[in-house]
């Protein structure tokens, strides 16, 4: 149910039974369900924008001197070609994900990145391709 609601979150209900092969009551139900156990927390809108693949994609790891990692966060989430922040445990304190038009803008948000004041380490990889989960 949740890989056919993943490709059309908005799917009437009976079209949703109808692809499950199951009764419109049936769906309903194992719906509500998923939704009580949180394995559904809520359905959105993707648009345009957000599934534009950008061509040029990365992930930065980076570590931060002292107790910056807030204030470089925030910084970090001012930038046009930051997708995401995300803070995480072990050897980075946070990882950036970049998305560019191409090589060049990409060298230069790395090099802008890298003159925050409180960035003591990073290490870059470039993402080639990216298969979706099912």
């Amino acid at each position: 149910m949740i890989a056919v609601l993943r490709q059309d979150a908005r799917m009437p209900l009976s079209d949703l039974a109808a692809r499950l092969d199951i009764s419109r009551a049936t769906a309903r139900a194992r719906l509500v369900r998923l939704q009580e156990r949180g394995d559904i927390v809520g359905f959105t809108v993707v648009t345009a924008a957000d599934v534009a693949p950008d061509p040029v994609r990365g992930l930065m790891m980076i570590g931060i001197e002292g107790r910056g990692t807030e204030r470089i966060s925030r910084q970090l989430g001012t930038m046009a070609q930051v997708r995401a922040v995300h803070s995480t445990n072990g050897r980075w304190d946070v990882i950036v994900e970049i998305g560019t038009e191409t090589l060049e803008e990409f060298d230069a948000v790395l090099s802008r990145i890298r003159r925050l004041e409180g960035i003591v380490a990073s290490e870059t990889s470039l993402l080639l391709k990216t298969r979706k989960a099912t």
